[in-house]
């Protein structure tokens, strides 16, 4: 097992500053390019950042610790930063997603044991039973997910800019 709370919370405590040291300051451009019809730009994936923060993670934490297995947890909708256009810029969103991350490390700090809370179980509606461990492990990965595919719909904005570079830029492959 590789997953330990100390190192989770060293990547999760560093997304916010690591996305607004990236994002702040940019084009429209940069902060509106995306991969076509039906996928997220940069901008959109800082309001889904902020919907997780509020609605997902540590909402499912709660759930595990003092529910169980007993009921599903809270329910998360992926695409609700979709349903109303954002009227803030990229550095308002980037400033409320730094603060309601902050909140949220620090409420896990005050509310999990790490020795005896990571193997509790919750009810997740898809997946089924899980255990605190794995969601916060995913919490992880769901950052360098995002991260991740936010430099690679920026890099599709200069796609066919490139040339014959594309057959040296990994990040312009498509699978």
């Amino acid at each position: 097992m590789n997953f330990h709370l100390n190192e989770a919370i060293e990547i999760l405590e560093r997304t916010p500053q690591t996305l607004e040291r990236f994002l702040s300051g940019l084009s429209e451009g940069w902060l509106q390019s995306n991969e076509g019809e039906g996928t997220w730009n940069a901008h959109e994936m800082v309001e889904h950042f902020i919907e997780a923060e509020k609605h997902n993670w540590i909402p499912r934490v709660e759930s595990s610790l003092l529910e169980g297995e007993n009921n599903l947890f809270p329910a998360f909708d992926r695409f609700s930063h979709l349903k109303e256009i954002s009227e803030r810029t990229v550095e308002e969103a980037l400033q409320e997603f730094s603060s309601i991350r902050m909140k949220n490390l620090s409420k896990l700090r005050e509310i999990l044991n790490p020795a005896s809370h990571l193997e509790k179980t919750g009810l997740h509606p898809e997946f089924g039973i899980v255990k605190l461990r794995e969601l916060l492990s995913a919490w992880v990965v769901h950052d360098f997910t995002h991260m991740a595919q936010i430099v690679r719909v920026m890099a599709e904005r200069y796609r066919t800019d490139v040339g014959s570079w594309s057959a040296y830029l990994g990040i312009l492959k498509r699978s």
